[in-house]
């Protein structure tokens, strides 16, 4: 999935020259909690955040400085090393980077224009769709060895029962790099057939372990 996909593309975006108190009121009534810092010509020169605004913002107890406070520019507050993404990114490339870079948005920009932004929370609901958690179904968890092949080998156990599948994860063994684990998840509340299938098949099933089904 690539960022034009899920990115948000009403982006509420301020000048260096707006106050904090003009970002302040804008997270406020539009419930956003990260502001473009745009140019005269519409390029992206810097980024304020709900946190940054916050840690801008005079306690109410300092109301002598307070207004003087609030009236001060964003180009003040606002982080110039902004991060930037493209349309055409992958989804999962940009997690990367929020996780690298411990960051909680990316403006996406292109020919030098923003056209979207991406937050952590899109790209949370993007991966719970991915890997489908959202729809009913069941998880199923099997080791393999590490080599080429075993998806296929699962796959070809699952045919004959016309599983539905969901999503299809695979994450090396922590206690063992000979080993990998396929996380699958199937459209069916009852995955007893199928945990008892893989089982005879020979193959490990971590997920669901349950009684009385074969092992």
């Amino acid at each position: 999935m690539i960022v034009e996909e899920v990115m948000q593309v009403n982006v509420h975006t301020l000048s260096p020259d707006d106050t904090i108190a003009t970002a302040l009121q804008l997270c406020r009534d539009h419930k956003v909690r990260h502001i473009p810092i745009t140019d005269k010509e519409g390029a992206l020169v810097g980024l304020v955040t709900d946190r940054d605004i916050k840690d801008a913002t005079p306690s109410i107890l300092q109301k002598e400085t307070g207004e003087e406070e609030l009236n001060k520019p964003l180009r003040l507050i606002m982080e110039k090393n902004v991060i930037t993404g493209h349309p055409l990114d992958f989804v999962e490339d940009i997690a990367a980077t929020f996780y690298e870079h411990n960051i909680s948005c990316m403006p996406v920009v292109q020919n030098g224009d923003i056209v979207g932004i991406l937050t952590e929370t899109d790209v949370l609901h993007t991966f719970v769709e991915l890997t489908g958690v959202n729809q009913p179904g069941s998880r199923i968890e099997v080791k393999v060895p590490n080599k080429a092949g075993m998806l296929f080998e699962i796959l070809q156990v699952l045919n004959p029962r016309r599983a539905n599948i969901h999503s299809v994860l695979v994450y090396p063994d922590r206690n063992d790099e000979n080993y990998k684990v396929i996380v699958f998840r199937i459209r069916t509340m009852n995955p007893i057939g199928v945990v008892d299938d893989l089982k005879k098949a020979g193959h490990h099933v971590l997920w669901p372990n349950m009684p009385g089904v074969s092992s």
